[in-house]
């Protein structure tokens, strides 16, 4: 035998190569959406993507920022620099009055980023690190959304809220929504919870997300989980499909209420987040 062919630089390589594919746990359909393999509900976690916001700028290779929509979520979304800062390996999202109304004519500002088109994954697990400041009228959540709305508009193709805080409540919103939830039945099987917490401190939201269930977390425990019912099809679980996340510090709406101009500046400080599968 030729012992020196078993140390071959380019054998090894190959060998690390081959052996390093087949162990990821994940599959491509485009380049940046990450679809769990088979049976990976039975190994063990694996980081497949995350920030940790050490860089000085935001990471525009995984995240965007969010610009202004229709919906009471985005009304008051922008890019200005005032709504965002990252500092000591922490993103700072932010709702202000905003400081020019000459330049952009709405009286309030806020601050979120988002991974569409730049990550998106389905099945898996995924936590963010964050602490939420309290005003009248804030509304900062961690949210998915599909990232081809293969079954239609909202909700038709699904939501999936990791976190939601209202105001100053000592509580967050853990939710699903879906055509069924939304308009057939939200009660059987129950489509959220709320859990207690203390908002200004920094807690772990999370989800684990498996092709039967989505298993809401908070800090390591489970809350709530949601179920696939037996022979359900999109209409009950819209989550057989790839999802991105938002990030956002929100302002005002129908749920949560009248902004207090005098509470602001708000924001939600993000420690880091990672996704596994």
């Amino acid at each position: 035998m030729n012992f020196r062919s078993l140390f071959n630089p380019a054998i090894l390589f190959l060998s690390v190569l081959l052996f390093s594919c087949q162990s990821k746990p994940y599959t491509h359909s485009k380049p940046y959406i990450f679809l769990q393999k088979e049976g990976r509900k039975r190994a063990d976690w694996k980081l497949i993507w995350g920030d940790d916001f050490e860089k000085q700028q935001l990471d525009t290779s995984k995240w965007s920022k969010i610009t202004p929509n229709v919906h009471d979520w985005g009304r008051h979304m922008s890019a200005d620099d005032a709504c965002f800062k990252i500092e000591n390996g922490k993103i700072f999202l932010r709702g202000i009055v905003n400081p020019d109304t000459l330049k952009d004519a709405r009286k309030f500002l806020t601050g979120g980023i988002y991974s569409k088109n730049k990550f998106a994954f389905r099945y898996g697990k995924v936590e963010v690190c964050a602490k939420l400041e309290s005003a009248k009228g804030a509304w900062p959540a961690i949210w998915m959304k599909s990232d081809a709305d293969p079954f239609g508009s909202w909700p038709k193709s699904g939501e999936i809220d990791l976190m939601e805080h209202l105001n100053f409540d000592s509580i967050v919103y853990q939710t699903i929504h879906s055509f069924y939830s939304q308009k057939i039945d939200s009660k059987h099987p129950a489509n959220g919870t709320t859990a207690a917490l203390k908002p200004s401190e920094f807690n772990v939201y999370g989800m684990e997300w498996y092709p039967d269930r989505l298993v809401f977390t908070l800090n390591g425990r489970p809350t709530f989980t949601y179920p696939k019912l037996k022979e359900a099809d999109h209409v009950q679980w819209p989550f057989d499909q790839p999802f991105y996340l938002l990030i956002d510090q929100q302002l005002g709406g129908k749920w949560v209420g009248r902004i207090n101009p005098e509470d602001l500046p708000v924001q939600m400080i993000v420690d880091w987040v990672k996704v596994y599968q």
